[in-house]
């Protein structure tokens, strides 16, 4: 019986294949397939994927006019795959994030008329990240609205291809994931814009090994961080959500497990890159008693997607 939400779920729009959208038609993706992906969602017992496109931020250095075309052009592919298959995919809505009116029009076209379960914003677009001022009137709306932001990490122009023996998947991912909860909590944004679920990717990144000198510097910096974080660290991370994708292992959920409650965490694939089976699987050496892990599987994505709970 399917009955698992996957959160991190990545699709390819045909028009990353034409070779604009740069990393988008890398490696895996040129074989990813709606067929392929029904198949191993079934197999992976995975009721519902969450869409979303995890496009590299020189997309946008396309200009303004341009990028609110592409953001369009694949929520409406994503919305299109929703329709065709009820029940079997939600989407998280692309924006084109530099252009501030442009994404306040696409949130209320993706969330009022294609009916987007949230929006899917970057960890960094043009080296601002996500606690930036620069999205406070974009975070104002979606608070207003209770909206849920999933995000995806993704290499600085700082550090790009600085290790070129590795993919900058592989050490930069998970330590800009860091760097952009590190922003929103520092920044007061977190506490500014309550009301947006935030969903940051696998685990966290690297921010469970360092959460001490989070609260370190939240005590002894310079400045005042009180008012930007009046609770303190800890109650404030534990109000952000955490998917599993690349990160269903002990090394990876132990830690995590010491900071949020299980409540806070969501079942992530990061597919086509790793599958739902293999996912789960590996979820379940973490030690997570029943009533947890069944809320990782989906309780948990449900009662934070409104439109899911059906």
């Amino acid at each position: 019986m399917r009955h698992r939400i996957d959160v991190h779920f990545h699709p390819t729009p045909p028009a990353s294949l034409a070779g604009r959208s740069g990393d988008l038609s890398a490696g895996p993706r040129l074989r990813w397939s709606l067929e392929q992906s029904l198949a191993d969602m079934d197999e992976g017992e995975v009721q519902t994927s969450m869409l979303s496109l995890p496009h590299p931020a020189r997309t946008w250095q396309i200009g303004v006019e341009a990028a609110c075309k592409l953001a369009r052009q694949w929520n409406d592919y994503m919305a299109r795959l929703a329709a065709g298959h009820p029940g079997r995919f939600g989407v998280f809505a692309t924006l084109p994030i530099l252009d501030v009116e442009g994404s306040l029009k696409e949130i209320e076209y993706a969330l009022d008329t294609l009916g987007a379960d949230g929006i899917h914003l970057m960890t960094n677009i043009g080296d601002r990240w996500l606690g930036d001022e620069h999205y406070w009137p974009i975070f104002e709306e979606l608070n207003r609205r209770r909206a849920v932001v999933y995000t995806h990490p993704i290499a600085p122009a700082c550090c790009a291809g600085i290790l070129p023996e590795l993919s900058d998947a592989t050490i930069e991912f998970g330590t800009d994931t860091t760097r952009a909860i590190a922003k929103l909590l520092f920044s007061g944004a977190a506490a500014r814009f309550p009301d947006i679920g935030f969903i940051f990717s696998h685990a966290g990144g690297t921010m469970p090994f360092i959460v001490e000198r989070f609260e370190h510097a939240h005590r002894y910096s310079k400045r005042d961080l009180n008012a930007a974080v009046p609770n303190g660290v800890r109650h404030q991370l534990a109000r952000l959500y955490y998917d599993t994708a690349q990160a269903a292992h002990r090394n990876a959920m132990l830690p995590l497990k010491e900071i949020v409650p299980a409540s806070q965490i969501l079942f992530g694939t990061d597919y086509p890159y790793r599958t739902p089976r293999e996912t789960f699987e590996q979820l379940c050496t973490c030690g997570f008693v029943q009533h947890d892990l069944a809320g990782i599987e989906g309780g948990n994505a449900r009662r934070l997607l409104p439109r899911r709970r059906a």
